[in-house]
C-alpha cells in the first residue's frame, strides 16, 4: 500500500492530492478562536463530511459542487483504513476563489456587536430596533478575505470583493463577485427553509466556491456543517438574547469562562459538543450517523 501525505493541512481538515482529484479528510480536531485545541472530538469529522454530502446532494439544482464520492472504495487503497472511513470525500480540483462567502439570516455574534455600535453589519445599514438574534428582513451577504492559518479573516464590502477578485481574475471581478453573492443567498434560502422544517434555524453560514477547468463556478469546501454555520434549535427560539446552539458554542463558552485553559477542554465539554453535532445531523437528515 502506498503511503500518502497531505499536501495541505488546515485547522480541521487535511487535503491529499489524488492526481486528477483531491481527497479531503475532516479530522476530529476542533478549533476555537482560530486555535486548534488539544482535544479530539470522536466522530466529528464524519459528521462534517456526511452533512456536507447531504447538502451537496440537495442543492445540485442551484449549482454543481466538487463532490465525487464519500465511499472509500472509490479512493486509493491508503484511504481504505478505518480512520478514513466516513470522514473522507473525493473532490474535483478547483481554482478556489479567495473570498469566504458569509450569509447572515439572523443578527448574532460579531454582527450583533457591530450593529449595537453603529446600526450596521459589515457596512450594511440595518433597520433600527433589532434585538439580538432577531431574524433579518432579508439575508445579508457579508464576504471576507480568506486568511492563512493563524491570521483572522477580514470582512470586506461587496464593492471591495469586486476589486479583490479583479486582481486575481482581470476582467471578471464584477462577474464572479456577483455570481458568488447570488449563489450564496440562493443556497442559504433553500437550505434554511428546509432546516427550519426540521426544527433547526440556520442563523448564518459560509460557503466557498472555485472555478473548474472551463471557468464555471462550482461549490467547494464544506457545506452547512456545525463548523461553518450557526445552528439554533427552532424550539424555544426567542430574540432578545443569545441562543443555545448545535455547534462549538459549548467549547467556546467554556474557554471564555476559563481563561487559563491551556486550549484543553474537559471531557464532559467534548462529549456535549459531539452530542450536539450528532443531534443536528439526525434532525436534518432524519437518519442516525452510520
Amino acid at each position: 500500500m502506498q503511503e500518502m501525505k497531505p499536501v495541505k493541512e488546515g485547522k480541521v481538515r487535511e487535503i491529499y492530492d489524488n492526481g486528477d482529484s483531491l481527497i479531503m479528510v475532516a479530522t476530529d480536531r476542533i478549533s476555537c478562536f482560530d486555535v486548534i485545541l488539544n482535544n479530539e472530538v470522536t466522530k466529528k469529522g464524519t459528521v462534517l463530511t456526511q452533512m456536507s454530502k447531504f447538502w451537496f446532494d440537495m442543492t445540485q439544482d442551484i449549482l454543481p459542487n466538487h463532490m465525487i464520492s464519500v465511499d472509500v472504495k472509490d479512493m486509493p487503497e491508503f484511504f481504505q483504513q478505518d480512520k478514513f472511513d466516513g470522514n473522507s470525500m473525493m473532490c474535483r480540483k478547483l481554482d478556489m476563489i479567495p473570498v469566504e462567502c458569509i450569509v447572515r439570516g439572523y443578527i448574532t455574534g460579531s454582527g450583533w456587536a457591530s450593529y449595537q455600535k453603529n446600526g450596521t453589519v459589515c457596512g450594511i445599514t440595518l433597520p433600527e430596533g433589532l434585538k439580538e438574534s432577531d431574524k433579518l428582513p432579508e439575508p445579508i451577504y457579508t464576504p471576507s478575505t480568506k486568511a492563512e492559518i493563524g491570521d483572522h479573516d477580514e470582512n470586506i464590502s461587496f464593492e471591495q470583493s469586486v476589486a479583490h477578485l479583479e486582481k486575481y481574475y482581470p476582467g471578471h471581478g464584477q462577474e464572479y463577485a456577483g455570481k458568488i453573492r447570488d449563489y450564496t443567498i440562493a443556497l442559504y434560502k433553500k437550505c434554511a427553509e428546509y432546516a427550519l422544517s426540521k426544527g433547526i434555524i440556520i442563523a448564518d453560514t459560509k460557503f466557498e466556491f472555485g472555478l473548474d477547468e472551463n471557468g464555471n463556478i462550482v461549490l467547494g469546501d464544506e457545506m452547512l456543517t456545525p463548523d461553518s454555520s450557526r445552528f439554533w434549535p427552532a424550539d424555544g427560539y426567542e430574540p432578545g438574547h443569545g441562543q443555545p446552539s448545535f455547534d462549538k458554542q459549548f467549547a467556546r463558552d467554556w474557554l471564555k469562562a476559563n481563561p487559563d485553559n491551556n486550549w484543553t477542554l474537559p471531557q464532559e465539554i467534548v462529549d456535549k459538543t459531539i452530542d450536539k453535532y450528532l443531534q443536528a445531523y439526525e434532525m436534518l437528515t432524519g437518519e442516525k450517523l452510520k
